[in-house]
């Protein structure tokens, strides 16, 4: 007897182990209460708390809630307020449903998230009838709602589906699926290898910066193997020079990018205090005004001030859209005030539903929501100035850039970028583009 409670006690544990998951899910509820319930609207507004009637613990990050839609329209998500914090909330658009997940955080045995307060509303701003999507109800407080569905590590775990069932969702990308590195060990802007690898200097005319000014291949040169831009100015617009590089292809979207850039506070020749932006820069091209697929995220920094802005300033911005006539900027950014002059190393990671700005390795700002990018983007860097201050005196400002690397559908933390750079430059790869 007892050699045979000794056998069979792995067994009964490992029975456990395995239906832990099952009753992980089994334990998942979740319940609905509609704060805009008009059938016609201008932002639908689907409110969920999930509650955990099991015994054991559901990590958060590994849960899916999907509120079914109907229509073909292009709608944007937001989080107006949560328990759990709306930074840990994420929304992400499918065909014919809208997905909540989580970043982190675990729902203990007996818990709730409590309030997860979120709406959505049309890309071009437009009402739309909210009647006719499956998930909706009229309900103004808490009840079970099985017309939503729950998954749990891509299992059904709450709800009913229509139709009764659908494809696992999707998760996160994770894996490098390829990578841009360049070291920029060109001879100058003329170089065919700049075109050959996919990048451009811009020559034409346009904004951003003062009307008339120049946009200079010459001033953009490439000095002990770093990219230097050196934007420059007597105070006329015709006199004015400004600087830019980007990739020529638009297939950089969601992943993690990465560069080393010098900023400057001081002119390298002439009298100082120009609004002078310095920046590090994804974005895509704005087709018409409040365009819902534009996508700007944005490393800006103004040693000068400008904007209003009376000294040294430097933000994180990331935009959802705009229009230039009269302005109207849909954006959010983060901002610190102080000298950020000399060598920082700048990181940015698109994915799940946020974009993490670092600096230095440390969290800079973390925006979601509506700001989240749509479509792919092109890598910039450019350096222009807000306005012009009186003098004749040509005056002249650097910033430098010392490598940029691109990994595509992989979330690196800023340490590791650093690692990654650091062994590309050990192996003698001065340039490695891999990205389809």
């Amino acid at each position: 007897m007892k050699i045979l409670l000794a056998l069979a006690l792995p067994f009964a544990i490992l029975a456990a182990l395995l239906a832990a998951p099952a009753n992980a899910a089994q334990g998942l509820r979740l319940q609905y209460k509609n704060s805009s319930t008009t059938p016609t609207t201008a932002q639908a507004e689907p409110w969920f708390q999930l509650l955990n009637d099991g015994p054991a613990a559901v990590p958060l990050n590994q849960v899916k809630i999907r509120y079914y839609l109907t229509g073909t329209e292009t709608y944007r998500f937001a989080c107006s307020w949560a328990v759990v914090g709306c930074s840990t909330v994420t929304g992400t658009f499918g065909p014919g449903y809208l997905e909540v997940g989580f970043t982190s955080g675990t729902l203990p045995p007996g818990g709730s998230t409590r309030d997860l307060q979120l709406r959505f509303y049309r890309a071009d701003w437009q009402s739309f009838d909210q009647s006719d999507d499956y998930s909706f109800g009229a309900q103004t407080s808490y009840a079970d709602w099985d017309r939503a569905a729950v998954y749990l590590d891509g299992l059904l775990a709450w709800g009913r589906p229509p139709g009764g069932g659908e494809p696992t969702p999707t998760p996160t990308p994770t894996g490098s699926a390829g990578v841009l590195f360049d070291d920029f060990s060109y001879t100058g802007s003329s170089d065919p290898r700049l075109a050959q690898r996919g990048w451009t200097v811009r020559s034409s005319s346009g904004g951003p910066g003062v009307p008339g000014a120049t946009w200079s291949p010459a001033a953009v040169t490439f000095p002990n193997g770093v990219l230097q831009l050196e934007s420059s100015t007597d105070g006329t617009g015709g006199g004015t020079v400004q600087t830019e590089f980007s990739t020529a292809g638009r297939k950089f979207f969601e992943g993690t990018y990465a560069a080393r850039v010098r900023f400057s506070d001081a002119p390298v020749t002439g009298p100082d205090g120009e609004h002078v932006v310095q920046t590090f820069f994804t974005i895509t091209p704005l087709l018409q005004n409040m365009d819902p697929d534009y996508g700007e995220l944005d490393f800006e920094y103004l040693p000068n001030g400008g904007w209003g802005e009376p000294g040294n300033i430097l933000y994180t911005t990331s935009w959802e859209t705009y229009q230039a006539d009269p302005w109207q900027a849909v954006n959010t950014h983060t901002e610190e005030r102080a000298s950020f002059a000399g060598w920082h190393d700048l990181v940015i990671q698109v994915s799940g539903g946020h974009i993490r700005y670092y600096l230095d390795g440390r969290l800079f700002a973390d925006h979601g929501g509506i700001y989240y990018p749509e479509t792919p983007m092109w890598i910039m860097f450019n350096q222009w100035f807000i306005d012009l201050q009186a003098g004749s005196s040509r005056r002249a400002y650097q910033q430098q850039v010392d490598w940029v690397y691109y990994t595509k559908n992989e979330v690196v933390s800023p340490a590791d970028v650093l690692g990654r750079v650091a062994a590309l430059r050990t192996a003698g790869t001065a340039f490695q583009d891999t990205v389809s």
